[in-house]
């Protein structure tokens, strides 16, 4: 398991029309602050603050295909050469981290390859470095490619 130490939160936060929006910088719009967002805001900010990834690297729920399905990664971090790296598939705290989850990240991995991988709830997090066809699990993120 991962051990992350999230930074204090500075989002900004509005309310409108009776629902709490947060301002995501990576997309520069207000989103609906639903729980799977609060954990994929702070996910970020520990990249970002706690381990130094620069934020030009990191994309955001963005569209892709597997086969002749749609789906959307919660986040993909490039290296330095703008290749995928590490993709990262969050949930809401309330949802157990199992091998279902896991199953969808490696789904979504075929279309994507990546050198790492992880899964997190906010509470818990997983990550697996692809050696050899393999997973293993790590303790640790690695820093950001220079």
């Amino acid at each position: 398991m991962l051990f992350i130490q999230y930074p204090e939160p500075a989002f900004r936060i509005k309310k409108e029309e009776g629902r709490e929006l947060l301002f995501d910088r990576l997309r520069k719009k207000w989103v609906l602050l639903t729980p799977e967002e609060w954990v994929r805001q702070n996910f970020i900010s520990y990249l970002t603050v706690s381990k130094g990834y620069p934020l030009s690297l990191i994309a955001v729920e963005k569209e892709f295909r597997l086969g002749e399905l749609k789906k959307r990664f919660d986040i993909l971090v490039y290296n330095n050469r703008h290749e995928p790296w590490m993709m990262v598939e969050c949930k809401a705290m309330d949802i157990e981290l199992n091998d279902a989850v896991l199953a969808q990240l490696l789904r979504y991995h075929i279309s994507l390859p990546v050198k790492y991988l992880v899964i997190t709830n906010g509470k818990q997090s997983f990550g697996f470095r692809k050696v050899n066809g393999q997973l293993l699990e790590m303790d640790e993120l690695p820093a950001a490619e220079q």
